[in-house]
């Protein structure tokens, strides 16, 4: 594992700022060992909606974050970057959904009794093909593991936003706009489209995938619905240490579900919204909330599955 000092990591990003993005080498497929020496396997073919993220090393976090001082509602301390330090960590090969979890696949868990009842409060939210918002995140967590997946850590979130090379976005290093992705510009919230009924200018969630395509084949990593992710929110990766380091991260605790994790109280939300200007829309911003999501917020997320869920997925198929 190497952890970059500041300046090799803005001589990094400024390097990569240059690439052409359809040239990216964005991961190796299979093939190569991880650390510890296992193999790293390579992708299969994977059930309908996800992609497969070949394992190897990424480039996760960011020194000198130009956003340090953010103004969205959260836990986080205030002016103070929470991204550093910049650090290479490894992933086995996995997998992860190629859009933001859907109103209606959200309610055909409901229907099932696999999930509870939950999703958004604001009226025009609650499209079939809109992703599902407004729910905790024990409620994301439900219906992964309710579709034999699990909620994504920060680190599998990160590199299927980034790719191996620590791109800023997952179309490369050029900023997000709404030819790009779903967030407020000059035209309002939601690139200017307004939702049904009050306040029509905050905007709405539009239908997953009304954007581009990018990296890996996935839709709405920056923009449209913030995700949570699995890992307990620390102020920056050197508080959380070991924990997040080495192979597959899966933060302090391993991102349990219990209420608090050595005093940690708050879960993290990854990817900008519909809501927020662009600067809040990067692969590398982290924003914390209660797991309860009360105070009450839009969030969405999306699920992944390691390479054992997914043999049992294809298996049950």
């Amino acid at each position: 594992m190497r952890i970059f000092p500041k300046a090799r990591t803005a001589a990094l990003l400024g390097g990569f700022a240059s690439m052409v993005f359809a040239s990216c080498a964005w991961a190796q497929d299979g093939g190569g060992k991880l650390p510890n020496g296992s193999a790293i396997l390579p992708c299969v073919t994977p059930i309908e909606g996800m992609a497969c993220i070949p394992g190897g090393k990424f480039i996760r976090g960011m020194d000198g974050d130009p956003h340090s001082k953010c103004d969205q509602p959260s836990y986080n301390k205030k002016g103070v970057a929470n991204t550093f330090p910049a650090a290479e960590i490894w992933m086995q090969t996995y997998y992860i959904d190629k859009t933001e979890v859907t109103t209606e696949a959200y309610q055909a868990c409901v229907k099932e009794k696999k999930c509870p009842k939950s999703g958004p409060k604001y009226t025009d939210f609650s499209r079939p093909k809109q992703p599902i918002t407004g729910i905790s995140w024990y409620e994301a967590r439900t219906f992964c593991e309710s579709q034999g997946k699990h909620l994504p850590t920060e680190a599998e979130w990160e590199k299927a936003a980034r790719g191996e090379q620590g791109d800023l976005y997952p179309w490369g290093n050029a900023v997000a706009t709404c030819e790009n992705s779903v967030v407020m510009d000059a035209s309002g919230r939601s690139c200017g489209i307004t939702k049904k009924g009050n306040g029509p200018e905050k905007g709405r969630v539009l239908e997953v995938c009304s954007r581009p395509v990018s990296r890996y084949g996935l839709c709405d990593m920056i923009g449209n619905a913030e995700e949570w992710v699995a890992d307990w929110y620390t102020d920056n990766y050197e508080v959380c240490g070991a924990d997040c380091l080495g192979i597959d991260p899966k933060g302090p605790c391993a991102g349990s579900a219990d209420k608090t994790c050595n005093n940690l109280r708050y879960k993290v939300v990854r990817g900008g919204s519909w809501y927020w200007p662009a600067v809040h829309a990067t692969g590398i911003h982290r924003r914390s909330h209660v797991p309860s999501n009360d105070p009450y917020h839009h969030f969405g997320f999306r699920c992944a599955a390691t390479a054992d869920e997914m043999r049992a997925l294809t298996a049950a198929k």
